[in-house]
């Protein structure tokens, strides 16, 4: 699963500003600190991950110079897009890339998450399956 944001650092590595160090961290650290949470965060949670590249991007821009901005924000879709087809592939068999059980993404009534096994096609299982279709309906008018 590292592969990918290892690969963007190792890309990126060598446009990375280097004179600035806050608490002790390198801006490289942050760097690759940055592209291992964006990437664990669409390997675990992907329905709620909705533009996983530009959110990589704005956290990591800062850390570059203006000239290379643009490779930046390439080298980062380029790899976050085949992140995102590489996990649609996986078989999910019950359990995520991590090796944990997956559970429906609903809560119950009591406010705790539902423990059914999801329906692979929209992470919620048969009982909760209504809700992927009221998403569908809500993203359409902020689309508009």
């Amino acid at each position: 699963m590292y592969q990918f944001s290892r690969a963007i650092y190792l890309r990126l590595a060598d446009d990375i500003l280097d004179h600035e160090v806050v608490l002790g961290t390198s801006n490289h650290e942050k760097v690759l600190r940055a592209c291992e949470g964006a990437i664990e965060r669409l390997a675990t949670d992907r329905h709620y991950f909705a533009k996983p590249a530009r959110t990589l991007f704005r956290e990591i821009r800062i850390y570059f110079p203006m000239t290379a901005q643009r490779k930046a924000c390439e080298v980062v879709r380029r790899y976050i897009n085949a992140a995102e087809e590489y996990f649609s592939t996986l078989p999910l068999h019950g359990y995520d890339v991590n090796g944990e059980p997956l559970q429906c993404r609903a809560t119950t009534r009591r406010g705790t998450a539902c423990q059914r096994m999801p329906l692979p096609h929209n992470g919620y299982c048969p009982s909760h399956r209504h809700l992927a279709e009221t998403e569908d309906i809500e993203a359409m008018p902020l689309a508009a």
